[in-house]
């Protein structure tokens, strides 16, 4: 049996330790940046969907940062979704009828709204509303931390990585524990910057570049897994063609199975790029957009085959923490460090800021200083 210091992670909202009330003060730098990242502007309809077990220190910073904006905040608190459609009868009326009227909503879930027929991308994309989501980063610990680097920064690496990463032909990834995974076939999701738009989703705190491979090839050995957390023993998930064709490990494994009886593919991958974020400490979905991380979404075969425009009802994301990254033959990621982080440009960016050697630093235990934070 393995050790990993994530082994105790939290598995949702009710086993995030609870924060002391003046704590707010410490949060508002976070909350501040989600408001621009959002877009948020004067007499705004914004809807605060928290499920119940999210912290209310957490939720009185959101809303007082909407609140400051003149913008028209309203809370609604919610029972936790269900993972991967384990409870696919869901039809969550009150949540969908509130999402149609609000022109931002705010989403504290801890599984996501990937996981939801009734919230599921096609839905948002085709409402006017604008869509940003914590998803298990509902936390003061995220807020703290990812939420910290100016929104300015991260779209500047955003824009850095893409230029390298969406003209890529392949892309290699592996890790010490065993993960070697080549992907070809690569759509990137583009961000141009700005405010959000109607109809557009996107999580928060800001961490990645996020990317839908048709070829994945290789194995992929898990350290952390939304379906399993961390494994007893090693997961080993072997690939072929885009679609798994072997997962082995132990316990974890036939949990893994038994999530799709009908077998996964490949859904899609990210690369992590905010050096804020937490490493030791944060769940998976904030791990995932450390800078230098990776992580891939496994998605449930319909009948056999696999269908994007839809839940797949059996989402598996898988983490790497430090992996390293090659891409067309050229490092990107070494060992967990996203080497771009050291480029003139990044730096440039930062030093608007403050001291790029602070705000760049991919030590997140080393808290941002506020007058840096934007």
């Amino acid at each position: 049996m393995t050790t990993s210091p994530y082994a105790g992670s939290p598995f949702s909202y009710v086993a995030e330790p609870a924060v002391a009330p003046y704590s707010i003060v410490e949060l508002m730098p976070g909350a501040r940046n989600l408001c621009d990242y959002a877009g948020l502007a004067a007499g705004e309809r914004v809807l605060l969907l928290m499920e119940h077990t999210v912290d209310p220190v957490v939720v009185q910073a959101i809303a007082a940062a909407a609140a400051l904006r003149d913008a028209e905040v309203r809370i609604l608190s919610v029972p936790p979704f269900s993972a991967g459609g384990w409870d696919r009868q869901a039809e969550l009326p009150i949540e969908a009828a509130a999402f149609q009227q609000a022109d931002v909503v705010i989403s504290g879930t801890w599984w996501g709204e990937v996981h939801t027929a009734p919230l599921f991308f096609d839905q948002i994309s085709s409402r006017s509303a604008r869509f940003l989501s914590l998803h298990m980063t509902a936390t003061a610990g995220a807020l703290l931390t990812g939420a910290r680097l100016p929104p300015e920064v991260f779209y500047a690496l955003l824009r850095r990585a893409l230029r390298q990463l969406s003209t890529a032909t392949s892309i290699r990834v592996t890790s010490a524990r065993g993960t070697d995974l080549t992907f070809s076939g690569l759509t990137f999701e583009t961000d141009p910057g700005g405010a959000l738009r109607p109809g557009d989703w996107r999580p928060f705190p800001y961490g990645g570049a996020n990317f839908w491979p048709t070829g994945t090839e290789g194995v992929l050995v898990v350290e952390d897994s939304t379906v399993t957390g961390v494994p007893e023993e090693p997961l080993r998930i072997t690939l072929e063609g885009n679609v798994v064709r072997k997962i082995e490990g132990g316990a974890a494994a036939r949990q893994l199975r038994r999530y799709a009886p009908d077998g996964f593919y490949m859904r899609h991958a990210l690369f992590g790029l905010n050096p804020k974020v937490r490493l030791a400490g944060g769940t998976q979905f904030e791990r995932e957009k450390h800078a230098g991380a990776f992580y891939c979404g496994l998605d449930g075969l319909t009948d056999g085959a696999p269908v994007t425009t839809g839940p797949g009802f059996a989402h598996c994301d898988c983490q790497v923490d430090r992996p390293t990254v090659v891409v067309d033959g050229q490092v990107f990621v070494e060992q967990g460090r996203l080497l771009m982080l050291d480029e003139p440009e990044i730096r440039e960016a930062a030093a608007r800021f403050g001291p790029p050697e602070v705000i760049l630093d991919d030590n997140p235990v080393m808290i941002l200083p506020r007058r840096y934070t934007g």
